[in-house]
């Protein structure tokens, strides 16, 4: 029985190592697709957030996942020698795994319902695991020439970026998502209000990525919305589809983007993209410990109206019944009778 339940256990870390693999490969292919200009920028590299997301679901056993898929998009991807993609893909495997351990000892919470949670998100995910992994990932590039040492300093900062962002839009996204459920009683109207916070916030997108006049800001009160009214789920939605709008725009080239140099663009995105996506998670996270705390104030208000009826319902006297009233009372009269005739020392009957 225990060798079946092993074997078991080997074939699922084989598997989700085979498709933490996949997956890295898949949306760093997607990431590649974000090139700006003649070089080799990206705008937001998604990789780093699903590797987060993966090792704080299923632990630190995927982690050849993540050595796997940067191995296959460093080779294949970016056509890069197979020693230099090897190098590359342990780099990152470092920075994850680093990350990982850090938010692990910080306690930090899958639910993502703290602020103590968020704040080790962006200190140990976003910034200090991808400023291991894109530091070793430059260092090789410009060790085996294939980088000017005199451009480290600028493609270590702008990779890094890229990388913080992947981990600020996509691991939140996902952590939301394996805990998605339909609920029980689902409301027609909430439904609705969700659509057209989506809708607006697409169309808002749409219209700010497509005209030269800077309406980009006018996002943030769907933000806001979705923030305030859904809490995390909204929130992280609602980032997904602001930056990805916000990225397509940089690529095109079209509306604020169009006429600029690429170093502009790229500073314009991220900045854009962090902004928006501190906002929401900040005011997400504030709401869900809000309401957290409210139930919990409750409940324990509950629970105190409970105790103290119970004490008071043990405290209260108890009622005597009548005809035991009435005996006791009899009984008590001729007892007194009896002792004042004692007393006085005259003859009883």
């Amino acid at each position: 029985m225990t060798s079946d339940f092993r074997k078991r256990d080997h074939a699922t870390t084989v598997a989700l190592i085979i498709g933490l693999a996949a997956v890295y490969y898949l949306v760093g292919n997607v990431g590649l697709l974000q090139h700006i200009g003649a070089g080799p920028a990206r705008l937001l590299w998604p990789p780093t957030g699903v590797s987060i997301a993966a090792l704080l679901i299923f632990g630190a056993r995927i982690l050849p996942g993540v050595t796997l898929g940067s191995f296959l998009v460093n080779l294949i991807g970016l056509g890069r020698p197979p020693l230099v993609a090897a190098a590359v893909a342990l780099g990152v495997t470092l920075g994850m795994w680093c990350g990982y351990r850090l938010l692990r000892r910080a306690g930090f919470r899958l639910e993502l319902d703290r602020m103590k949670d968020l704040a080790s998100l962006v200190v140990y995910g976003a910034l200090a695991a991808t400023a291991v992994s894109t530091t070793i990932a430059i260092g090789v590039q410009v060790l085996a020439g294939l980088e000017q040492p005199g451009n480290f300093w600028t493609r270590l900062l702008l990779s890094w970026i890229s990388s913080a962002m992947g981990v600020l839009v996509v691991t939140p996204f996902l952590l939301v998502l394996r805990r998605v459920h339909v609920p029980r009683d689902v409301r027609l109207l909430r439904v609705l209000e969700a659509v057209v916070m989506l809708a607006g916030t697409l169309l808002v997108m749409l219209l700010a990525t497509r005209t030269s006049t800077e309406l980009l800001f006018l996002v943030f009160p769907f933000l806001i919305w979705a923030a305030l009214r859904f809490q995390l789920a909204g929130a992280t939605t609602a980032i997904l589809v602001v930056s990805t709008m916000a990225v397509i725009g940089a690529v095109n080239g079209s509306g604020p983007f169009e006429g600029q140099d690429v170093y502009s663009n790229l500073i314009t995105i991220q900045a854009f993209d962090g902004s928006t996506a501190l906002t929401a998670l900040v005011l997400a996270v504030t709401t869900t410990e809000r309401n957290l705390a409210h139930n919990d104030v409750e409940q324990a208000a509950t629970q105190l109206a409970s105790v103290v009826s119970q004490l008071d319902r043990s405290l209260r006297p108890r009622p005597v019944p009548l005809a035991r009233n009435l005996t006791e009372q009899g009984d008590g009269e001729h007892r007194v009778v009896r002792e004042r005739v004692e007393g006085s020392g005259a003859p009883s009957a």
